[in-house]
């Protein structure tokens, strides 16, 4: 690292500056733009009522607990009605509470709780399909080919001879097809409807006026209650084109050879832009500052910015930092390609680790690269039969890639439980699974299951606390108890500490809002930047890194709030903030 020999200081003249502070550059002061999230899957949060499933009163009885974390909003995934064929995102009636979570009254109760703790609540929206068995999906199933009901959802006559062949070639993001025939009412075989993912899950048509008024009075329905905002489950999804022609792509959408993204006929239709303009435009009767985050998985990061403007949604998540190898040179791009990306349209970016789509990041990183076993696709889960992840280097660079992504400037998610150092279950036997995507693909892709765990909160029961009768819809692992809150609450050195005091940083010293430049004087090895005046190195290569005489605010190895030490060497998988004087 090169130093001043005038000011014993680091040599500005490394710096390469990528952005000024939201301040400097007049961004806005809106609390989204550098907030911090908390992911809440409700089914596995913590169970009230004992009977196995995670439930609203859960929630609220442990507020204060994630209060403590000093985030800004928490975001619940689907407690709606729900036959629960894919974890809650087969929504039956998006205007109530599943008896499994509870009520609209525990709702309401939940709400409130958080207004008084300072908490803001967002939803999940689930726009594209719904549950086969939601009313809008019976109506069109009892009606006649061509009948306004069917006309709400993606209904086609099949091709061949007598109709027996599936409209177009598109495939399911779960497995095999993405349509399926129905029977129609005197008994024949009928036509065909779209699900882009499991067959109980039949996709809205959006080109139906009808469905637009639908979703707008599901928004205001829940904005009268109170909500924050709402993320847009598969955002990019909503409008397909209207010829439904084949795709020989990727189901999901993403590039493949000879087949770009942007050319998806399922994925980013232009339609698009004016339903998020009227619900931005709807956000805007109510007080306050609320949200629309996009979960899209659009590449590259120029076009997914395209819809976070200011009269559209406000965030969107950022799969592509996600999903990249942690290396250098990987890293360093998709950083400086995401600031710069959305600062061109004055909106934050986005960062994230770990959802409940994805395997935990504290397992990934068990991997070389954070990558996984040959053979997992992105978003499948471990299995036994997979090579195992060395946890005590996942969880090291966990804590690491932690500190570096909450000393980014912009908005940061949090997966429940990530702050616990929580990784997946890789060894759930097979019959226990319940993700649609094992079953779909009879056992060839494993799904999702593994990293939504069941939380603990107490080393000891049957159910590490997340109840009291030792039920549970998915088992946890051998020694889940030893990640228990109740256990690193007063540890200093735990990753629970860590979180804490790097939130506490992170909003004393306003990196949400901040600046950043790159610092090049550590080597190819090194990942280093500037962000107000906090100096960021994470070491990535297999060798100790001499650093200069700052004092420490926290390093990834040895937790260390309130109690400044002067800085020696960064040893290889952590990460360390220094006060860059």
């Amino acid at each position: 690292m090169s130093i001043d020999a005038a000011t014993g200081l680091p040599d500005t003249a490394n710096l390469i500056h990528i952005r000024q502070s939201d301040e400097e550059a007049h961004r806005g002061t809106e609390w989204w733009r550098s907030s911090v999230i908390y992911q809440i899957y409700p089914r596995s949060f913590r169970d009230a009522n004992g009977d196995g499933e995670g439930d609203l009163q859960g929630i609220t009885a442990e507020l204060a607990n994630i209060r403590e974390l000093d985030v800004d909003a928490l975001w619940l995934s689907p407690f709606y009605p729900s036959p629960q064929r894919d974890g809650g995102y087969d929504v039956s009636d998006y205007r109530d509470v599943d008896p499994m979570f509870g009520t609209l009254e525990d709702f309401d109760t939940l709400i409130a709780r958080a207004d008084g703790l300072g908490l803001r609540i967002i939803i999940d929206l689930v726009p594209n399909h719904c549950s086969f068995e939601h009313a809008l999906f019976r109506a069109a199933l009892g009606s006649e080919p061509g009948s306004a009901e069917r006309e709400v959802f993606i209904f086609r006559n099949g091709k061949g001879e007598n109709g027996e062949l599936p409209p177009n070639n598109w495939q399911s993001h779960f497995g095999g097809p993405a349509w399926t025939r129905i029977t129609e009412t005197d008994g024949t075989a009928g036509q065909w409807y779209l699900h882009l993912f499991d067959s109980s899950q039949p996709d809205f048509n959006w080109h139906a006026p009808v469905v637009h008024e639908e979703f707008e009075q599901t928004l205001r329905f829940w904005l009268d209650r109170g909500v924050a905002g709402f993320r847009v489950d598969v955002a990019h999804s909503l409008v397909k084109h209207p010829e439904l022609p084949d795709w020989g792509g990727r189901a999901d959408g993403n590039s493949s050879e000879g087949f770009p993204g942007h050319e998806a006929p399922m994925f980013g239709q232009p339609e698009l832009h004016d339903i998020y303009r009227r619900w931005n435009a709807i956000m805007r009767e109510y007080d306050g500052d609320r949200v629309l985050c996009a979960e899209a998985s659009i590449s590259p990061v120029e076009r997914l910015a395209d819809w976070v403007r200011p009269d559209q949604m406000q965030q969107a998540f950022n799969f592509a930092f996600l999903g990249t190898k942690w290396e250098p040179e990987s890293l360093r791009s998709v950083i400086e390609t995401s600031l710069r990306g959305f600062d061109a349209v004055n909106a934050p970016t986005t960062w994230v680790l770990s959802n409940h789509d994805v395997v935990r990041h504290a397992t990934r990183f068990g991997y070389p690269h954070g990558g996984r076993p040959d053979g997992i696709r992105d978003g499948d889960g471990i299995g036994t039969g997979d090579a195992q992840p060395d946890t005590q280097r996942g969880l090291t660079l966990a804590r690491a890639a932690a500190m570096l992504m909450l000393a980014l400037p912009g908005g940061v998610y949090l997966y429940q439980g990530e702050e616990l150092g929580l990784a997946d279950h890789t060894e759930l036997p097979d019959e226990v699974r319940q993700d649609p995507t094992f079953a779909r693909t009879d056992g060839a892709r494993l799904g999702r299951d593994g990293c939504r765990i069941p939380l603990p909160w107490a080393q000891h029961g049957e159910t590490a606390g997340f109840n009291d009768t030792g039920a549970s819809w998915l088992p946890q692992p051998t020694g889940w108890g030893n990640y228990a809150r109740s256990e690193q609450q007063n540890d200093r050195r735990s990753t629970l500490s860590l979180y804490r005091a790097a939130l506490d940083q992170r909003r004393a010293l306003n990196l949400g809002s901040g600046s950043f430049a790159w610092y090049d004087g550590f080597g190819d090895d090194v990942l280093a930047f500037v962000n107000r005046e906090v100096l960021v190195v994470m070491n990535l290569g297999s060798s100790e890194v001499a650093l200069p005489g700052f004092d420490v605010l926290l390093d990834s190895d040895n937790v260390i709030p309130g109690t400044p030490k002067t800085s020696h060497t960064l040893v290889p998988e952590q990460c360390i903030w220094l006060r860059f004087k």
